[in-house]
C-alpha cells in the first residue's frame, strides 16, 4: 500500500534520531502504510555467550519496526510509544544480518496493536527467529 510522502519523511526523520538503532548500524529498508522493514548487521558487539545474536537486538529491531508501522498511519506531529510488547524467541539468531518486518494488526485512535517478525539472514538462507506483538499509543 502506498504511503503519503510527508508521513514517510516523518518516519525516516524519527528513525534517524534513534541513537540505539544507529549504534546497531540499523537501516530503514522500507516504509509503507502500516508496514516497516528494518535491518541490522550481526556484529560481535551484539552477540551473546553462545555466539548467537543477543535477544536485546532482536527485541529492539522488532519493537522499532512494529512501532514505526503504527506511526505510518498517524498524520501530523503525532508520534507513538510502546506500552507493552511480548516476544517469542523461536531459535537462535545465527547469520550475518537481522531483518525485522513490522505491521499493524489494528489501528485505533488511542491504541494500535502491532506485530513484527524478525529473521536471521546468512549463507543464502533466511530463518524466522522471533515473533513480537504489542500495543502502541499516540503521544
Amino acid at each position: 500500500m502506498s504511503i503519503d510522502p510527508e508521513i514517510e519523511a516523518k518516519v525516516r526523520a524519527s528513525f534517524s534520531q534513534q541513537g540505539l538503532m544507529a549504534s546497531f548500524g540499523a537501516e530503514l529498508l522500507s516504509v509503507d502504510a502500516g508496514r516497516v522493514v528494518i535491518a541490522a548487521p550481526v556484529k560481535d558487539e551484539v552477540s551473546q555467550q553462545h555466539g548467537a545474536v543477543h535477544a536485546g537486538l532482536t527485541f529492539a529491531l522488532g519493537d522499532s519496526a512494529a512501532g514505526y508501522s503504527a506511526l505510518t498511519l498517524l498524520a501530523g506531529e503525532t508520534e507513538v510509544m510502546t506500552v507493552e510488547m511480548k516476544i517469542n524467541l523461536l531459535r537462535p539468531g545465527l547469520g550475518t544480518r537481522l531483518v525485522a518486518e513490522g505491521g499493524v494488526v489494528k489501528a485505533g485512535r488511542r491504541l494500535s496493536v502491532v506485530r513484527a517478525e524478525v529473521f536471521a539472514e546468512g549463507d543464502g538462507g533466511r530463518k524466522l527467529i522471533a515473533l513480537l506483538q504489542g500495543t502502541m499509543v499516540p503521544v
